[in-house]
């Protein structure tokens, strides 16, 4: 079997200046960014989730998270399309975000609140640097399709086509909901200070936390039952510390792990920005607002998911067709639920394709 070396790179990009939607500025901001494939001047803009990064594709020894639906010869065929993805801003993987250096100290909980749009607003200035002025699609999943619904109005003239997985256009009460939750296990964290945390002084706890409670929105209770089956994992009735059954242990573990990688004032940054993100916010209607973007959508919506309901997306898709827009909307029968954008490609991974043929 023939195998391709993956074209790839990665840098950074420098913008001089970002005012964000608050009115506060940045300066000197940086965003990460992987490129890959074949090298067009009209790449395919990849908008990543909450807890991702630019790492879409990566390498043979350590793959991208979105890797089984871009690869040579996959849905998204990196033998016929360039791909780009930036780490969001407010991120914690390279670009400017509360892991931030100013004025000699972090950023930390000093970081200005960010919105969907100033992430988007600073994906644009980036490409602008990149010499890049026009995109065959703007495509994500959850928060990353939240920046894709943006991209379509902020810059439709830039954008042929539009592809949204397990996004609406605003975040769910239901979704704000657990996201408090999230945001009062973190800051109730000792060693969170304010967000004013050093590595020997981490809140690992309450992100750790956060990240269990971020997991049972992100699966269906079917998969749950289905996987772990009451699987005991240690004896149970001697201590209220006990893991007696192995569902604690694997959210116990996935809660462990998540604090290695990601930075709790960056979790609680982009956890706002999701509340906050609605497309109607000082815009108008819905309407007038769809309306801004005429070309091609495909909505991808998933059974079972908690956060942006498969209905939920049926009715923006309708939305849009109502203002004379080629959208279409399609429902996975999953078991995954929110998680199916990351999962079983073969069920929907020929809708990725088609869109962008």
């Amino acid at each position: 079997m023939i195998t391709h070396k993956i074209k790839r790179s990665t840098g950074t990009i420098t913008l001089p200046y970002l005012k964000l939607d608050s009115g506060e500025e940045l300066t000197n901001v940086e965003m990460a960014y992987e490129r890959a494939g074949k090298g067009r001047s009209d790449p395919i803009l990849v908008c990543h989730a909450l807890t991702g990064n630019q790492n879409t594709v990566g390498t043979e020894e350590e793959p991208g998270w979105w890797r089984g639906l871009i690869d040579y010869k996959g849905y998204i065929d990196l033998d016929k399309q360039d791909v780009i993805t930036f780490n969001v801003l407010g991120g914690c993987n390279g670009s400017t975000g509360p892991t931030s250096i100013k004025n000699q100290a972090l950023y930390g909980s000093e970081f200005p609140f960010i919105t969907v749009r100033d992430m988007v607003r600073a994906q644009r200035e980036a490409l602008a640097v990149m010499g890049i002025s026009h995109l065959t699609a703007v495509i994500g999943g959850s928060l990353g399709g939240m920046q894709a619904l943006e991209w379509a109005v902020m810059y439709p003239e830039l954008v042929d086509n539009l592809i949204v997985l397990a996004a609406t256009d605003h975040l769910s009460d239901y979704g704000v909901a657990y996201n408090a939750i999230a945001r009062k296990a973190i800051i109730e964290d000792p060693n969170w200070n304010d967000g004013h945390y050093t590595k020997d002084h981490f809140p690992s706890q309450g992100l750790s936390l956060a990240r269990m409670i971020g997991l049972l929105t992100y699966r269906s209770d079917t998969l749950f039952n289905q996987r772990f089956h009451r699987g005991e994992k240690d004896s149970w009735g001697n201590d209220h510390k006990e893991v007696a059954y192995q569902v604690e242990s694997y959210l116990l573990y996935q809660g462990e792990k998540f604090t290695k990688r990601f930075d709790p004032n960056s979790y609680l940054y982009l956890l706002k920005a999701m509340d906050h993100h609605d497309l109607e916010a000082s815009r108008g209607p819905l309407p007038s607002v769809l309306s801004r973007f005429n070309k091609t959508v495909q909505l991808i919506g998933f059974q079972g998911d908690l956060l942006y309901p498969p209905e939920e997306m049926e009715r923006l898709s309708k939305a849009w067709a109502n203002v004379g827009t080629d959208v279409s909307f399609h429902k996975v029968e999953t078991v995954y639920g929110h998680d199916g954008f990351l999962t079983e490609y073969d069920k929907w991974g020929k809708l990725v394709s088609e869109a962008i043929e």
